[in-house]
């Protein structure tokens, strides 16, 4: 199919269009963006309703109530709505093929590049489907896959949830054990999984993973092999991509996605905490699908690809497909966006680093919207990297990041990098929310100030606070990220999670039931529940910009890829010289993330480079290179608490700054004795220039 790649248009807004369909339609006019944002968390029936209106939702059923029940959790959303994620995507084929757009456009480091045309993706995924369900694959039942990011990955997700199929997917530089500690807990009858990856500059067989992926995963009953380093590749007992996808005929064209509660499980997605498994969160359909409209559309300002105001949209966030941004670039096919993806590494190899790949993909397939995680943007920075030699990047209007905080002087390099290319006027996306609901809390505004190293606004429908150890919304100040209302994509619950004990412990354990759930603020009666806790440090500024400065709690945040401590710690305590271990990051604003790995050896053992290099490969093979610790030290004890329970959150605070006397309270302790090496060793980095002067001077 011949594409087109039209000049960027002057458009109007997103968010000017929704206000003003507001205004037309509604008769709602709004003098600030505050005001609109308090109408917003406050009505929550009529700005809900209006999303759905405006993004012409489509149901065979008229649903009964917008919100029936505002409790958290447990809130019920459009009862009696009938949606499909997948026909939403698909709605957009005829229209955007006739005017000549792609669907995905993709390359791998190999510079293989493919463009998957809107009728090509519709025949694939019912191809795909039909062979699902010609294998007994009945609505609720899950199908994990472990693939890249790649379009196959789109192809069968679509596939999976077109049919009512549940879809979970792990990235390829996941271990085997990190793995199964995911897809054991969900317990999928179709696996779908990839030969092997490019990363690097290198090949990685994936095989062996996944015959040990199917010897531990019973419950399958079916799977299908990708050949990704080698399309011709078979596996005994595998059936392939390419015969799966192959069927062409009136049963696929006639195909259509079916109609499914508005709550009906979408995919499983993993957030860690600090303790036990992952916790394996389950979305509906109708929740991810409004929430991903409302994110993608009037925050991020993605438009549709055939429509006039946006035409020619191209919308690139790079990601793997372990991170939710994944699923956020996805997204994109619901409004009818051409998604651009690239899998490999973006800064190229080891012995060649390149941190221009992105960008000359970016220039060569005419991306409007560049996403990627804040670590991409400062290591571009670090670099050296001239923009300039990256060919031409005039389409580029918006740059999207997450993951970690940026910083103010990040984000100048990048806006004098695009100054330097002519583009004057280039908006930072800048966006804090979480694979727990799979959206935004805070995010950008096309038509505010840009204060370099702040996000612009909270998210419409969110009723974000800053909260006080007390329960007290702050200004101007750092405290809890809290959200005082539902929003459509919070977790259905946690798969497995019976009495839903997990679920209210990783939310809803810290503030009293009904306090601050009052919509508009104060507090409510018991029964609505409590505020949900998010875990990240959050300032909201006079302005209305805010500030996320980490996480509060002791979840490992690599790049915007969080993992449990107790993942890490089943992969370190393993080994026979380990006896016990401890783990804290101290990503803060500013600062990249630092990992620091405390190990208890057995009598007789060293920390020496041999040591070293297990422990790290131990980490590397059961989780992912990412969360590889950047220092080890050798301590005497690790600190507990009277219960057993390692103290992560006051470590982590003292490595931060705060004094010991505020962060832990020695007579809860079992060994307050050993807190004296951690604060020397605060010190010592605090007196440090950088944490490599710490690793020199610190070392055990």
């Amino acid at each position: 199919m011949e594409t087109t790649t039209p000049t960027t248009p002057p458009f109007i807004p997103q968010i000017r269009l929704y206000q003003n369909w507001l205004r037309d339609e509604r008769g709602l006019q709004f003098d600030s963006y505050d005001a609109l944002w308090r109408w917003s968390t406050t009505d929550l029936d009529a700005f809900w309703q209006s999303i759905w209106d405006y993004f012409e939702i489509e149901s065979p059923t008229v649903h009964t109530a917008v919100l029936a029940q505002n409790t958290m959790p447990g809130a019920q959303w459009f009862p009696g709505a009938q949606v499909n994620y997948a026909r939403q995507a698909l709605r957009h084929v005829e229209a955007a093929h006739a005017a000549g757009l792609p669907a995905i456009i993709s390359r791998n480091e190999k510079g293989h590049h493919r463009e998957l045309g809107w009728p090509e993706l519709r025949r694939q995924v019912a191809s795909l489907a039909l062979h699902l369900q010609a294998q007994g694959l009945q609505p609720g039942d899950r199908v994990a896959a472990y693939l890249p990011n790649v379009p196959e990955a789109m192809i069968a997700f679509l596939a999976t949830v077109s049919i009512g199929g549940v879809w979970s997917i792990c990235a390829p530089d996941m271990g085997t054990h990190a793995v199964l500690d995911r897809f054991r807990q969900i317990e999928p009858k179709v696996l779908i999984g990839v030969d092997g990856v490019s990363y690097g500059g290198r090949d990685h067989d994936r095989t062996g993973v996944l015959a040990e992926l199917r010897e531990a995963l019973p419950s399958v009953q079916h799977a299908v092999l990708l050949g990704n380093l080698d399309a011709s590749v078979s596996i005994a007992g595998w059936a392939s991509w390419t015969s799966a996808t192959a069927r062409n005929d009136a049963e696929t064209a006639a195909f259509e996605p079916m109609w499914l509660p508005f709550d009906h499980p979408l995919w499983i997605v993993y957030s860690s905490g600090t303790t036990g498994l992952p916790k394996p969160i389950v979305h509906g359909h109708g929740g991810t699908v409004l929430v991903a409209l409302q994110l993608k559309v009037l925050h991020n300002d993605i438009g549709c690809s055939y429509d006039a105001n946006s035409f020619g949209e191209r919308y690139h966030w790079y990601s793997s497909t372990g991170w939710v941004m994944w699923n956020a670039q996805l997204s994109g096919l619901l409004s009818g966006t051409t998604c651009v993806i690239y899998d490999g590494n973006p800064g190229g190899s080891k012995d060649h680093p390149d941190w221009g790949v992105l960008w000359r993909f970016a220039a060569e397939t005419g991306v409007t919207f560049f996403g990627a995680g804040a670590a991409f943007f400062a290591n571009c920075m670090k670099s050296g990297l001239a923009l300039a030699d990256c060919g031409d990047l005039g389409r580029v209007r918006a740059l999207g990041t997450t993951g970690s905080p940026l910083s103010p002087e990040v984000q100048q390099w990048g806006t004098a990098q695009f100054e330097a290319l002519g583009t004057q006027d280039i908006w930072w996306n800048n966006i804090s929310g979480g694979t727990d609901f799979c959206g935004a809390f805070i995010g950008g505004h096309r038509e505010m100030p840009q204060v370099p190293g702040e996000m612009q606004c909270r998210m419409l429908g969110a009723a974000v606070e800053s909260w006080d150890a007390e329960g007290r919304p702050v200004q101007d100040a750092v405290g809890e990220l809290v959200c005082a209302q539902p929003i459509p994509s919070m977790p259905l619950y946690l798969w497995g999670d019976k009495d839903g004990s997990r679920y209210l412990s990783s939310y809803f354990d810290m503030y009293p039931a009904g306090h601050g759930r009052q919509p508009g603020g104060g507090d409510g009666p018991a029964a609505l529940g409590a505020v949900w806790r998010h875990g990240d440090w959050l300032k909201i500024g006079s302005n209305g910009g805010c500030v996320i400065y980490g996480r509060s709690d002791a979840t490992i945040n690599r790049h915007g890829l969080r993992m449990g401590t107790s993942e890490i710690y089943s992969a370190v305590e393993s080994l026979p010289e380990v006896l016990d271990s401890l783990v804290v990051d101290l990503e803060y604003l500013g600062r990249e993330s630092y990992m620091p790995l405390f190990v208890v050896l057995r009598p007789g053992q060293a920390l020496d480079d041999a040591l070293r290099a297990r422990i790290n490969g131990a980490v590397r093979t059961a989780l992912s290179p990412r969360f590889v610790p950047d220092d080890i030290f050798v301590v005497t004890e690790v600190p507990r608490t009277l219960s057993g329970k390692k103290q992560e959150l006051p470590i982590k605070k003292l490595l931060l700054g705060q004094p010991i006397e505020k962060v832990v309270n020695k007579d809860a302790m079992a060994n307050p004795g050993c807190l004296d090496w951690y604060v020397a060793f605060a010190r010592e980095r605090e007196a440090a220039a950088a944490p490599t002067a710490v690793a020199t001077s610190s070392s055990a």
